[in-house]
């Protein structure tokens, strides 16, 4: 099981982000590695959402099945990976200075398939790549956060 966690501090409130990251299709505008999401269910937020996330590392594609398992406006959104690749992740939001800023944190614990070198290969470096890509994700989601109305 490979555990990867990121965070960051973003100029706004925790509604102001959960705003921005609610609509899990816009996901794909600041996640450079998720290429598309398609949707497994009419319902498309809360508890039970399922969806399909197409996901590009370098040459690398995978079809990345979800399933939102935690739902709590401005505070947590929660998934479980059910593909290939399988685990939990959770987006938390954290208030700051009164509520005046938010601290995200990005937590996953993932169990990578054998052919992708399994637990060898997230020791040797593929936890290293995923939080470096991620923590260039919420750069990206940062500038979407802080311009948001």
């Amino acid at each position: 099981m490979a555990t990867i966690t990121v965070s960051i501090d973003f100029d706004a409130p925790p509604d102001t982000v959960w705003r921005v990251i609610e609509p899990i299709e816009d996901h794909v505008e600041w996640m450079a590695d998720a290429e598309s999401i398609r949707f497994a269910t009419s319902q498309r937020r809360g508890v039970g959402t399922r969806f399909t996330c197409e996901t590009k590392i370098g040459p690398l594609r995978v079809d990345d099945r979800m399933e939102i398992t935690e739902w709590e406006p401005g505070r947590v959104m929660g998934v479980r990976h059910d593909g290939l690749v399988t685990g939990t992740g959770r987006f938390v939001l954290t208030p700051l200075d009164d509520g005046r800023r938010t601290r995200f944190t990005w937590h996953e614990e993932l169990r990578f398939p054998w052919w992708l070198g399994g637990p060898v290969a997230a020791r040797l470096g593929g936890t290293a790549v995923l939080r470096r890509i991620w923590r260039g994700n919420l750069r990206r989601l940062k500038r979407l956060v802080e311009r948001a109305p």
